[in-house]
């Protein structure tokens, strides 16, 4: 049975007196001096099980653990035995009896010892390990190596090693200590790339979010992890630090997209849709910081999503950040050998002795995904449409993980020209530009619609203008919606996709849409549709979650059933409830599907997306908003700005600004429908008397600095054909007077407006 020793180092330079050697992952004290065997009794031989508590599986990581301890009393815990010794003459022998094992196969064991022979001192009942380092599996094995050499070196196991006989699975305990400022925002965590690259920081975080997750009732060792990522600088390395994280904390089995590659939505796709059932994924990690920039000196981003296929609710994502404040160790299998990524097939991994396996499997990115939407869409009808000799398009991925997917849908299933697809080559900088599709840095693509950044209309020449454009961001859930010259809104996209709900199979099929439910600073374009089509409505913060609280009101909570379910952001979000996230080439499938409907008929014009756009305005009236974002403003002085308009809203509430009186003026609050849960302090609102809307935010998902987002919206049920900034001129200018954003970061001009 394991010894625990005690040993006093006088001061932390102090030595031990203890010389170690290591094999096959184990270490043996190979040298005692006289005054440490003097004070402690421990001798040559032992091997080293922990050392202050922490496992070590080499010599040099045992000596490190002893030089790195304070003075004061140091425990080392050993069990086995290394034994050696020459033969005085070729044909002696070692005088022990074994024989083979028949408790498992490949064990040799020693069952008598000759209490004169040269290993006299060895016990008998230990298994014989090693022979001059050669593992012994068979006794004809052992007696060649012992008949051959002249100096016998034997390493001997208790057989409770045999329980431990990982091999390369054996999980190693690193000491760390809590880094500040792991705290998940809306979706998961993100910093610069160089601070998830440094000293144990993927690692702690990985590690807590498997300790929270084992503690909320998972069980990692059933099922599978899934594990991808949008590409960016550093995700091949994170992927195979967390594939071997993943092995020491007990997961089994682990799918892992092609190249390390998987958009956010087809993450959720292949967790809620590949099998077979007793492999089903039971949760994700996905490296991604969305839509900001990549490569070394820009972020990264890891987030955790759980079996249903969506983010992490609260509960989970606050209970991980508890255990970063606390971790004073990760575990990790170090000796795991990487993995293939570039190429689909499985790896097996065993351990030594072939007990346990460990299953990585390489999986298409696009195959999942991309079959759960030809299930969704009419793709023949969309076909007819993109065939049309007056339709054309492109979609833009912005060098983001949707270039392969769109390269599926648009060139492979749906035969057009792989001239359709704009910068679709994933790049880990996104060559260099910023993958947030909006008018501001989507250039090339804005350029080819014939528009500028404030969506206004350029002069083109004699160039033709493609029919209909669409962009990603980095990791694929978000879209942008153009037509030839023209800007379709967020806000819009989502009223005018629930208005034509019923031209989607996926609703149909289903006996149309149920409800929909929009961030709280979204446009309420979408509530006219509700009410006009008697869909149930929500307002929620922002943060997909939850959405998704709502899509399993019925399946989780055995509460009412709002599906099918259609939902959006204003920050080129859209999606239904066939996946837990917002899903940007979803969006773009239902506005071609919208346009096939409108296109039926190919003797007639062509449909645009201006006309289905303006034909919305004309029956429900017009939402004119826009949002303005405050990019990298320094953090405390807008913490300070929104602390002061959270004090003021009461004071606020009746004021009259400018032509504008404010009805209410608070900081939303939202409770769960389905849980119950609360989400405090998600925006301060400025709510006017006519409907029109001032909101504020300060985004949690920057990876340096903050970022404040100013949202306005005015409704006009007639006046639907004014330019969006000039309807809105005035009530910026009063946004701009109640927030004094200047006087708290220095300035008042926007990085983007969308």
């Amino acid at each position: 049975m394991p010894v625990t020793w005690i040993i006093t180092k006088p001061s932390q330079s102090a030595k031990v007196g203890l010389s170690f050697r290591s094999q096959y992952k184990r270490v043996w004290i190979s040298k005692v001096s006289g005054r440490a065997a003097k004070r402690t009794n421990i001798v040559a031989g032992l091997r080293v099980l922990e050392v202050n508590g922490v496992s070590a599986h080499t010599s040099s990581q045992v000596c490190q653990i002893i030089a790195e301890a304070p003075a004061g009393q140091l425990k080392i815990t050993t069990g086995g035995q290394h034994h050696s010794n020459s033969k005085k003459s070729s044909d002696e022998k070692a005088g022990f009896a074994i024989s083979q094992w028949e408790g498992k196969k490949g064990y040799v064991v020693i069952t008598r010892v000759n209490p004169t022979g040269m290993f006299h001192d060895i016990p008998s009942g230990y298994f014989l390990w090693s022979i001059n380092g050669n593992r012994i599996k068979t006794v004809p094995q052992a007696l060649s190596l012992m008949r051959k050499k002249k100096t016998l070196k034997l390493l001997l196991a208790l057989p409770e090693d045999l329980e431990n006989d990982l091999g390369v699975l054996e999980p190693m305990k690193v000491k760390t200590s809590p880094i500040d400022g792991q705290k998940p925002g809306t979706s998961g965590l993100r910093k610069k790339t160089k601070v998830f690259m440094g000293d144990n920081y993927l690692e702690n975080f990985v590690q807590s979010a498997f300790d929270a997750i084992v503690e909320n009732g998972t069980d990692v060792s059933e099922g599978t992890l899934l594990i991808g990522g949008d590409g960016r600088y550093f995700n091949k390395e994170a992927t195979q630090t967390i594939i071997k994280m993943a092995v020491a904390n007990g997961v089994k089995r682990i799918w892992v997209g092609e190249n390390g590659l998987m958009s956010t939505p087809a993450i959720s796709a292949t967790i809620r849709e590949r099998g077979p059932r007793w492999q089903k994924a039971f949760g994700a990690f996905i490296l991604t910081a969305s839509h900001n920039p990549g490569g070394p000196n820009e972020d990264f981003g890891i987030k955790y999503n759980c079996e249903n296929g969506g983010p992490a609710p609260d509960k989970l994502t606050n209970a991980i950040y508890k255990k970063t404040t606390k971790i004073k160790s990760y575990q990790i299998c170090k000796d795991f050998p990487p993995i293939e990524l570039s190429k689909c097939g499985e790896t097996t991994v065993k351990s030594f002795d072939g007990n346990k396996e460990v299953c990585v499997e390489v999986i298409s990115s696009t195959d999942n995904h991309v079959k759960l939407l030809k299930s969704i869409f009419d793709f023949s009808s969309i076909k007819t449409l993109l065939d049309r000799e007056d339709f054309s398009m492109v979609y833009d991925a912005m060098h983001g993980v949707n270039g392969p997917y769109a390269k599926k849908i648009f060139v492979e299933e749906l035969g057009q020209p792989e001239a359709v697809c704009l910068n679709c080559t994933p790049k880990d900088d996104f060559n260099g530009g910023h993958a947030d599709p909006n008018l501001t840095y989507a250039k090339e693509l804005v350029k080819t619609m014939g528009l500028d950044r404030k969506g206004m209309k350029i002069d083109t020449g004699e160039k033709e203008v493609p029919s209909f454009g669409a962009a990603a961001d980095g990791d694929g859930d978000r879209n942008m919606i153009l037509g030839s010259q023209f800007f379709v809104s967020p806000s819009d996209s989502l009223a005018v996709i629930a208005a034509h709900a019923n031209v989607i199979s996926f609703f149909k099929s289903q006996g149309g849409l149920k409800a929909v439910a929009r961030s709280m600073p979204t446009s309420g374009a979408v509530d006219l549709v509700a009410k006009d089509l008697n869909f149930d409505l929500f307002e929620t913060p922002t943060g997909w979650k939850y959405f998704g609280n709502l899509m399993d009101s019925k399946s989780i909570f055995k509460g009412k059933d709002y599906t099918p379910f259609i939902c959006g952001e204003e920050s080129f979000g859209t999606g239904s409830d066939h996946v837990r996230e917002k899903d940007g080439l979803w969006a773009v499938l239902a506005w071609l599907s919208i346009l096939a409907a409108e296109n039926t008929d190919s003797s007639k014009p062509l449909v645009t997306v201006e006309d289905v756009m303006k034909k919305h305005w004309s029956k429900y009236g017009r939402n004119y908003y826009c949002r303005w974002d405050f990019e990298g403003v320094d953090k405390a002085s807008a913490e300070k700005m929104m602390d002061k308009m959270r004090s003021d809203t009461e004071a606020n509430t009746g004021k009259e600004v400018g032509k504008y009186k404010i009805a209410t003026a608070d900081d939303f609050t939202y409770v769960d429908p389905v849980d119950g849960s609360v989400a405090k302090q998600q925006g301060i609102r400025f709510l006017m008397e006519d409907g029109s809307r001032i909101i504020f935010r300060l985004s949690g998902t920057a990876g340096s600095g903050a970022t404040v987002r100013m949202y306005i919206e005015q409704y006009e049920p007639e006046q639907i054909d004014m330019v969006a900034s000039e309807a809105l001129d005035e009530l910026v200018k009063v946004a701009l007077d109640l927030c004094k954003i200047k006087s708290y970061v220095g300035t008042d001009e926007p990085t983007v407006i969308t």
